[in-house]
């Protein structure tokens, strides 16, 4: 657990994202409810259709994120991510399946967060789960800006 709370309050110093809306205090009560892993060059973090069990934030290393074309075994990349990076959090929202497979590019290290934990997080601590959630939609709306900006320059 205090390797999970040192690398929370890494992002709190340096990082402009998911955890941009909380205080110091803040890491040391939500440090119990992320895990920390590491996912090695090549691994799936998860694959598209799968049951979705946790959200990560990318703490080092890079994630490859693809989506399933009408071709069979064809995937084109929708995204590469990187330290600071939340991924996988929309289904952790709305129970969907994953939306896109996630493979590690390099050597990777995330902290996770349980469907689980995340409930308990809401239930036990609202006013926190309410500050992380700010930041995951603040983070979401990030890439989703950059996406428009990027199909713009498309046409």
């Amino acid at each position: 657990m205090k390797d999970v709370f040192g690398k929370l309050c890494s992002f709190l110093r340096d990082e402009d994202g998911v955890f941009s809306f909380l205080c110091g205090d803040d890491f040391n009560k939500l440090s119990r409810f992320f895990e920390d892993k590491n996912v090695v060059a090549g691994e799936k973090l998860w694959t598209e259709k799968d049951i979705c069990h946790y959200t990560a934030i990318i703490v080092s290393g890079q994630v490859e994120v693809m989506k399933e074309t009408e071709f069979k075994e064809q995937r084109i990349v929708v995204g590469i991510y990187g330290r600071g990076a939340i991924i996988g959090e929309l289904c952790i929202l709305d129970n969907s399946p994953r939306a896109v497979t996630a493979v590690a590019r390099e050597d990777v290290s995330i902290l996770l967060i349980t469907k689980e934990n995340f409930d308990k997080l809401i239930i036990e601590h609202p006013e926190l789960g309410a500050q992380l959630l700010k930041g995951m939609l603040y983070s979401v709306s990030k890439r989703l800006k950059g996406c428009y900006d990027r199909l713009r320059s498309v046409f």
